[in-house]
């Protein structure tokens, strides 16, 4: 039996898309010495509303991965940054741990509501 809420449902896509943002990041990193390699992302917060948008019943869609614009390239035509990856990194890390707590907090709310059903 799966029990689930559209809160957790919402927040299941958010954790998926926050993993999303970390394997798109490593692959910069990955491709640090590759000449020509540009660096890619995503928009997070469109993504995201994408997702949700989404919810009823339907998968979850891969995120769309975008060139990064405004990033000083190197003379070999690689423009990935380590800074910018690793603010990325600190930044979805950030957003996973929210993710669980949040997460975390759904599924007490969801176990109060069977225990207080079974205390009828």
């Amino acid at each position: 039996m799966e029990i689930t809420t559209p809160t957790s449902d919402a927040l299941g896509r958010y954790l998926s898309l926050n993993t999303a943002q970390l394997r798109i990041t490593a692959s910069n990193i990955a491709n640090i010495d590759t000449p020509g390699y540009t660096t890619q992302g995503l928009d997070f917060e469109q993504e995201l509303t994408k997702q949700i948008q989404n919810l009823p019943g339907a998968t979850i869609s891969n995120p769309q991965f975008r060139p990064v614009d405004g990033l000083v390239g190197r003379p070999d035509g690689n423009n990935v940054s380590m800074d910018r990856e690793g603010l990325q990194i600190a930044k979805a890390q950030m957003q996973f741990k929210l993710g669980v707590l949040l997460m975390k907090n759904e599924f007490s709310l969801v176990s109060s509501a069977i225990h207080a059903s079974d205390g009828k």
